[in-house]
C-alpha cells in the first residue's frame, strides 16, 4: 500500500470525533476482509527483505494489488475521503490474515495511511482483533509509513506510532529521504527500522554524493539505535557498497520481486 492519495487536509477532515467506523469485534474483522466496508476488491503481494548477515529472510512487506493481481495504482485509485478509514483497515486485516494462510512465519510490513486514523487507541483495535483471530505476533506485524506523507501536526503523528509501539508492534519509516518529513520526524519519533529511499539507492556504488548520504545515515541511525534497510536495491553491486556500511536488510528485484499471493522465493546466490 502506498500513502499517495491521502488527503493534506488533516487527520479528521473525514472523520469527526463524534464518527465511530468500528466496534473492533470479530465480525468487524471479517467484514474488512472481504472488502463489505470499502466498496471494492484487493488483495496482496509479499516481498521479502533480506537479512544478508544471516543469509535469510527478516520479513515480508505486504504490497497492494488488485484482485487479480493488478498494480497498486489501480487500487489507490479508488480510496477517497469516505473510504480511506475503511480501506486502512481493511489493508491491515487482509495482509495479517494472508500472511497467516501462506504460512509466512518471520514479521510482515504493513503500510497504513496515518491520515485515516482519528485516534490511535481506538483505529488499532481492528489490527489488535485480527492478530488474535489469526495468531499472529504483535511483534511481527510491522507498521510502515512513507515519509513523503505530508503530516500537518507531527507531534500527533509521533503519538500514533508511540501508541503502536505501546501496543508491541514494529514501527518504519518508508521511502526516507525522499519526503516532507526528514529529520524533523526523526527529531519527534524514533521508530524500530528506516528504510533508505530507493532512489538514494540507485547507482550508490559509483555516486560519491549518494554515498555521503548513506555513510551519514549509517551513522545516525546507528547513534539512534534504529536499523537500516535499504530499498530498491537491483545490482550485486549497489548490495556489496551498501553491505560494506554495514546495511545488513536490503528489499528489491534483485533478491525476489513482489509474489501474489505467493511468498516469493530468493536466490540463495544473492545474499553475496
Amino acid at each position: 500500500m502506498s500513502t499517495e492519495t491521502s488527503s493534506p487536509n488533516g487527520r479528521n477532515s473525514a472523520f469527526p470525533e463524534t464518527f465511530v467506523p468500528l466496534s473492533g469485534s470479530a465480525q468487524d474483522c471479517a467484514d474488512c476482509a472481504r472488502g463489505t466496508r470499502v466498496g471494492f476488491s484487493f488483495d496482496y503481494a509479499y516481498q521479502p527483505i533480506v537479512d544478508l548477515a544471516r543469509k535469510t529472510v527478516f520479513a515480508h512487506e505486504a504490497l497492494v494489488r488488485g484482485p487479480n493481481g493488478e498494480g497498486a495504482a489501480s487500487v489507490l485509485a479508488q480510496v477517497n475521503d469516505f473510504n480511506r478509514y475503511s480501506f486502512d483497515q481493511a489493508c491491515r486485516v487482509k495482509a495479517i490474515k494472508g500472511a497467516k494462510e501462506l504460512g509466512i512465519q518471520e514479521p510482515i510490513s504493513i503500510n497504513f495511511l496515518p491520515n485515516a486514523i482519528y485516534k490511535p487507541e481506538v483505529c488499532i483495535r481492528t489490527t489488535l482483533e485480527a492478530a488474535r483471530v489469526h495468531g499472529f505476533p504483535l511483534d511481527h506485524i510491522i507498521f510502515e509509513v512513507t515519509e513523503g506523507e505530508r503530516i500537518e501536526d507531527g507531534p500527533w503523528f509521533a503519538s500514533i506510532l508511540r501508541e503502536y509501539k505501546r501496543c508491541g508492534f514494529k514501527t518504519a519509516i518508508d521511502d526516507f529521504g525522499a519526503g516532507y518529513a526528514g529529520l524533523k520526524l526523526l527529531a519527534d519519533f524514533q521508530p524500530d527500522l528506516v528504510k533508505i529511499d530507493m532512489d538514494l539507492i540507485r547507482g550508490v556504488d559509483a555516486n560519491p554524493a549518494r554515498q555521503a548520504i548513506v555513510r551519514s545515515l549509517v551513522s545516525l541511525c546507528r547513534e539512534m539505535s534504529i536499523t537500516l534497510i535499504a530499498e530498491g536495491v537491483e545490482t550485486p553491486s549497489e548490495r556489496d557498497f551498501l553491505f560494506d556500511q554495514g546495511i545488513e536488510l536490503m528489499q528489491g528485484y534483485l533478491f525476489a520481486r513482489p509474489a501474489f499471493r505467493a511468498i516469493a522465493a530468493v536466490d540463495p546466490g544473492t545474499y553475496r
